[in-house]
């Protein structure tokens, strides 16, 4: 079988999760360096999970961003330092000792993109924890104001793909902010149509991405199922490089 790359190779690499820190100024654009006070989370095992020292009061400071130039040339150098293209080996590390729980996964041969019919409205607990008094998001008055709740996107999301050393193709949710927002986007392009706004979400993340863009995801665990699932990964987000054309190997 034909390897795009040794089964992974680092530079240096450090994925890390934390709770969400209430935003008290204009979005943060995506691949921006944040300066922030973590410490572990010792509620959670998972050895890559932190949590803002101060709780959600933590301030943070955006630092810089990374631009697109040179296809993506700043983003891949700390987004690829570390590269997985087999998950039976990614599997097997969540499952041993190294309790690994967050990865970048470059997948042999995307298949599909499956769209499925969900709940149309947030879980009641989710709902009730979401507005409780410690997720109060506070005015400039200091008088706390409820956070408003995304809407539910009301379909589920998946990629079927390959990976080094497989022979049937696997399944995988796609649980990333990203693709619901470019839902709501396409929803609004086609008047209110929801197949037709699932088509325009297929035509980019199936049939663009493969033919214009190399494809990674970002892999992580929930702490639900890390330690029950056959397979606890599930895709939190897509990097998706434009092509790079290959130098020739003769001038």
């Amino acid at each position: 079988m034909h390897r795009w790359a040794p089964r992974r190779f680092q530079v240096d690499p450090h994925l890390s999760r934390s709770v969400q820190i209430p935003r008290r100024q204009p979005d943060v654009p995506k691949y921006s360096w944040v300066r922030v006070n973590l410490v572990r989370n010792s509620s959670d095992f998972r050895p890559e999970s932190y949590r803002p020292k101060n709780g959600l009061d933590e301030d943070f400071i955006v630092e810089n961003t990374l631009g697109t130039k040179d296809a993506w040339a700043a983003r891949k150098t700390y987004v690829l330092s570390e590269v997985f293209v087999s998950m039976t080996e990614l599997i097997a590390l969540a499952k041993g000792s190294e309790k690994r729980s967050l990865a970048t996964l470059r997948p042999s041969l995307i298949t599909d993109f499956k769209v499925r019919p969900s709940e149309r409205e947030w879980k009641e607990e989710w709902t009730n924890q979401a507005l409780q008094r410690s997720f109060l998001e506070f005015a400039a008055s200091q008088e706390p104001e409820k956070r408003r709740l995304v809407q539910k996107v009301p379909f589920d999301y998946y990629y079927e793909f390959l990976s080094e050393g497989d022979n049937n193709p696997r399944k995988m949710k796609i649980e990333d902010w990203e693709i619901g927002a470019l839902y709501w986007h396409c929803l609004s392009q086609a008047q209110g149509d929801e197949a037709a706004a699932n088509q325009l979400v297929r035509e980019k993340y199936f049939d663009t991405f493969r033919s214009h863009n190399d494809i990674y995801f970002f892999l992580g665990t929930t702490k639900q199922y890390h330690n029950v699932a056959p397979n606890p990964f599930i895709i939190v987000g897509v990097f998706y490089p434009p092509k790079s054309l290959q130098e020739p190997l003769f001038k």
